[in-house]
């Protein structure tokens, strides 16, 4: 019998947080014995190109997507976004607008913690690649270059917190007007890690229904920071609202623990995703 492709649907690369570039993604995603792939870095496609001609070249599926910073209700959603055009300028002005001030948040994040630690916004750059825009990750990187922490797990978990006192707030879309772009540009929209509660305050059953009555199209359900529970709760409430349920890893490289593979995307799931997808094809 034949086995099931394997299929990741998130994953990072130094477009935005990642540490990997998108040629070293697909690499990676070979090794890992990956059938299909996904491309989502934050608020940015600027990684496609390099990541389709790389997936032609070594013979993997590429589903390019983005992870796109929103709000609702108060509380942070991180929205996927699958196979939607990347010209479309309506999204181009508003992940625009997200990047300028997560580089402004950057800056000044810096600027509270060189009271206190030897890092300068200089250093935090040069933790960047070429063509990323400077961030807390790039932050926590300083950090360890510095000697002050040991990993960026280690940053994002006590000194870059958001609960601490050098936390600066960025501009985020309002997830429904985002979950409309998207749609308007072809897209599937999918919540990332929508159960994640250690991240911080997570939405409810009744804002998941909202956001599905205003396009929502999928959830991200198994995930590592996704307990078994939540995880049921999750794939109980996807087939009551109709929407797709995804799996992935969140893949950063070395910037995170997590591993390429270690959650996968039911191969129906994915179909449903690039049967209502109108922006750009599946690779």
């Amino acid at each position: 019998m034949t086995n099931p492709p394997r299929i990741d649907l998130h994953a990072h690369t130094s477009a935005s947080d990642g540490t990997e570039t998108p040629t070293q993604l697909i690499l990676a995603a070979v090794g890992a014995g990956l059938d299909v792939v996904a491309i989502t870095d934050h608020d940015t496609t600027s990684g496609w190109d390099e990541a389709a001609a790389s997936a032609g070249n070594a013979g993997i599926g590429l589903v390019r997507g983005v992870e796109a910073s929103t709000v609702y209700d108060g509380i942070k959603v991180h929205l996927l976004g699958y196979l939607f055009d990347p010209a479309n300028p309506e999204l181009v002005a508003e992940f625009e607008r997200v990047r300028e001030s997560r580089l402004a948040r950057g800056e000044a994040m810096t600027a509270k913690l060189g009271r206190d630690f030897p890092i300068t916004w200089a250093d935090v750059q040069g933790q960047a690649p070429a063509g990323a825009t400077a961030g807390r990750p790039h932050i926590a990187d300083a950090l360890v270059a510095a000697g002050v922490v040991r990993s960026r797990d280690e940053a994002f978990a006590g000194i870059l917190s958001q609960h601490g006192p050098y936390y600066v707030h960025h501009h985020s879309i309002d997830t429904v007007h985002a979950i409309r772009l998207l749609l308007a540009a072809g897209g599937v929209p999918v919540i990332a890690h929508p159960g994640a509660a250690k991240r911080g305050p997570t939405l409810a059953p009744r804002h998941l229904a909202e956001l599905a009555d205003a396009g929502l199209r999928g959830l991200e359900v198994d995930h590592r920071d996704h307990t078994d529970e939540m995880r049921s709760r999750l794939r109980a409430i996807a087939a009551e609202l109709g929407l797709i349920a995804t799996g992935s890893s969140d893949y950063h490289g070395t910037g995170k623990r997590n591993r390429l593979g270690e959650n996968l995307t039911d191969p129906a799931a994915l179909a449903r995703i690039v049967d209502e997808a109108s922006g750009v094809p599946l690779i």
